[in-house]
């Protein structure tokens, strides 16, 4: 399965757990630091973590390996790196200071095939 495919899989997990506004970047072009990210924002922070759980379990049940979590304790803002592929799970607000998608606002938008994105 390669990057894009395994963001469509994140993007979809999320959506399972009633995620909003789930974006799938491209930035491939724009860093090295990974190809994709996915966005994701949930309405509290039991929903926060629990979007975050199911990615994970979608992404092992498809034999990826989590490489690194981070910010799991307060559960405003869980990001999720699989290397090729960063997921962040926000609260609105956190989702709202933070506007990732502002900043990279030169990535292309991939389209997650749910009519979500």
């Amino acid at each position: 399965m390669n990057s894009r495919a395994k963001a469509l899989l994140a993007a979809r997990a999320a959506e399972e757990k009633k995620a909003k506004d789930v974006v799938v970047l491209d930035i491939q072009h724009l860093s090295p630091l990974c190809d994709f990210f996915v966005i994701a924002s949930g309405s509290s922070r039991i929903q926060v973590k629990a979007i975050a759980e199911i990615v994970e379990q979608r992404l092992a049940e498809a034999g990826f390996f989590l490489v690194h979590r981070e910010g799991q304790k307060d559960a405003g803002w869980i990001l999720l790196d699989y290397g090729d592929v960063v997921i962040h799970v926000f609260s609105e607000e956190r989702r709202a200071f933070y506007d990732l998608e502002r900043l990279w606002g030169d990535a292309r938008r991939v389209e997650t095939g749910t009519g979500q994105s």
